[in-house]
């Protein structure tokens, strides 16, 4: 199978493309000429370009593509969110159908239908958020909406939704965390008590493997994660242990937090200062709401299943971690 990966210099598509390279002939996009020596080094043949620049005739000869380019920001300005993780969705989308491309399968995020207000055992039949604050969340849920809009008989799509996803090379939570602690600026948010479920990347490459081999009806969305919902403080306290690193231990108040990060971006826009604020909207949170899903029809549409622990999954994390120093 010859299968088109966007956002494959990236975490989520770095593993992507290792998972696939050994039996499929593995094309993937790159903007620059890091970018295109990263993904050779994962195991594919890279195509110079952005989302921009996806076109059937990028597309000729490809039966599937594996979208995973999004903008991932916890602040930035309303149009980059919506020009990447809508528009750039859409222009994939419009390239893939035109070059006669039988399946495409859209990294989506529990963003989609995130509200804020703690939500338990989510299903895939809860509604989209599409007036969430939060353009990331409000955004991501647009572009899974078109995704499987554009389903049909002769294009089959289908959207998995992870949710916090954390392994080697991750670039999002750990980076955080060092950052943080580095700065002194680290604190628990209700001592780290909202429950949350997580996704080892494992777990979603697993998830992208059975949907390329047609498992599945098509046109749906499926919540992938480790299978084990956890407090935040076991899942960052698990994650900071397994590379050393050590956590304070103060924390502060959800409301407190979520009101200061709501000013600071107030001021932020007001002066149009430039970069995120010291606490951002999205990260105050994601980290004050219980977050937790269920699985139930990945496990019986797709017969996905974890393929890794959190232990594994934490051990392999230290031992990388130890690798590279």
């Amino acid at each position: 199978m010859k299968v088109f990966i966007t956002g494959g210099s990236g975490f989520i598509g770095g593993h992507v493309i290792e998972a696939l390279a050994a039996d499929h002939d593995v094309l993937a996009l790159a903007r620059s000429d890091r970018s295109a020596a990263t993904v050779r080094g994962y195991g594919a043949k890279a195509v110079a370009g952005a989302l921009e620049d996806v076109d059937a005739a990028m597309l000729a000869g490809v039966d599937a593509v594996v979208h995973v380019a999004a903008y991932v920001e916890e602040h930035g300005p309303e149009e980059a969110f919506w020009e990447a993780n809508v528009i750039g969705t859409q222009r994939v989308l419009d390239a893939a159908k035109a070059a006669g491309v039988r399946s495409f399968v859209h990294i989506s995020s529990n963003a989609t239908v995130f509200t804020g207000r703690g939500q338990v055992d989510v299903d895939e039949d809860a509604p989209y958020v599409l007036d969430q604050v939060l353009p990331y969340c409000r955004t991501k849920a647009e572009a899974e909406r078109r995704v499987l809009e554009a389903h049909g008989p002769s294009f089959r799509t289908v959207a998995l939704r992870p949710c916090f996803v954390w392994g080697p090379r991750d670039t999002s939570v750990l980076p955080a965390l060092e950052r943080m602690v580095a700065e002194g600026s680290f604190a628990w948010i209700d001592g780290g008590r909202p429950r949350v479920s997580t996704t080892h990347v494992d777990n979603l490459v697993h998830a992208v493997q059975l949907a390329l081999e047609g498992r599945g009806p098509g046109g749906r969305s499926y919540f992938v994660t480790d299978g084990d919902d956890v407090t935040m403080r076991e899942f960052i306290g698990g994650v900071a242990e397994a590379v050393g690193l050590d956590l304070p231990g103060r924390s502060l108040p959800g409301g407190l937090v979520r009101s200061v990060a709501w000013g600071l971006e107030s001021t932020w826009a007001l002066f149009g200062w430039s970069g995120p604020p010291p606490i951002t909207r999205m990260a105050a949170t994601l980290m004050s709401s219980d977050m937790t899903v269920k699985t139930d029809r990945a496990r019986e549409e797709l017969g996905w299943a974890p393929v890794i622990d959190r232990a594994t999954g934490l051990a392999r994390l230290g031992a990388t971690r130890r690798a590279a120093a």
